[in-house]
């Protein structure tokens, strides 16, 4: 296949890198910075830097954009792609992406299919890239009833060949809902920590758990905007969760109450353990 890949930033550049080493297919190229693409063609990431005119040059195609980006690409591109072949996003939300261009290609006689590789960095753009980025990753598809179930198939392929570890297919409701806890309550939770004005004088007292707590803080916050506001209902939902939780940890403390503190982090301890557990019996 010729596969065209639309934005070389951290993901859309793993996937070129992915795609050449692990592969047969040939890549096609494009970057907003032409100078982005033209390193990837001389590092030998890209066979092929292309414009938008030569879309339909390719059997299937990547759209590794920021989601309200991807969203206007789509639109504004519906007509360029070549019939019949593929086309799949990579944003880490579904139902907005969806609901905006699940008819409207369609319609131009594009097979749309919503992806979403778990899989990322603290870094982003070309620089960062790596061709094993995916590697053991989760691959998410969010077909609808307007999908191709033969390109659903041909995407899921391609994924295993890339190195992904599963695929796991969701309708875009579901997708939300889940990444609302799994991913973005993180990012608000490890944006909200890291401003805490002790933490200013961390050097020195801090070990593994600040780590692993504020990796996420480091974010694009244009991106994760867009994100956390498409994704809104969702993701305020979580948010009430985990304030009650952390709710009723402070007002054991402040009660002096050690049984029910206790109480609290056994149920917090138990609910990991078995998180451990599900992982392994899906990895047996």
């Amino acid at each position: 296949m010729k596969i065209a890949v639309i934005g070389l930033g951290l993901i859309g550049g793993s996937f070129c890198k992915a795609i050449t080493k692990y592969t047969n297919h040939t890549v096609l190229g494009y970057n907003r910075t032409l100078a982005t693409a033209e390193k990837a063609l001389a590092e030998g990431s890209i066979q092929q830097i292309i414009t938008l005119d030569q879309l339909d040059q390719a059997d299937l195609t990547m759209v590794c954009l920021h989601p309200v980006q991807t969203i206007q690409f789509l639109l504004d591109h519906k007509n360029d792609f070549a019939k019949g072949s593929i086309v799949i996003d990579a944003s880490g939300v579904k139902e907005s992406v969806l609901d905006a261009v699940d008819q409207p290609l369609k319609e131009a006689g594009v097979r749309f299919v919503g992806c979403h590789p778990m899989a990322g960095r603290e870094y982003s753009g070309y620089d960062y890239t790596l061709d094993t980025l995916f590697i053991g990753a989760s691959f998410i598809l969010t077909p609808t009833p307007l999908t191709d179930p033969v390109a659903v198939e041909t995407v899921e392929q391609l994924a295993r060949e890339l190195g992904f570890g599963q695929t796991v297919r969701a309708t875009p409701q579901e997708h939300d809902e889940i990444i609302a806890a799994t991913s973005q309550l993180a990012h608000v939770v490890s944006n909200a920590y890291i401003k805490s004005p002790t933490l200013q004088k961390e050097a020195g007292f801090s070990a593994g758990s600040f780590l692993d707590l504020t990796r996420v803080a480091k974010l694009n916050e244009d991106m994760w905007t867009d994100l956390f506001m498409m994704n809104r209902k969702a993701l305020l939902q979580e948010i009430d969760y985990i304030q009650q939780a952390i709710g009723q940890m402070r007002d054991a403390l402040e009660a002096k109450d050690a049984d029910t503190l206790k109480a609290l982090l056994r149920e917090g301890r138990l609910r990991k353990e078995e998180s451990i557990r599900r992982h392994q019996q899906k990895e047996a």
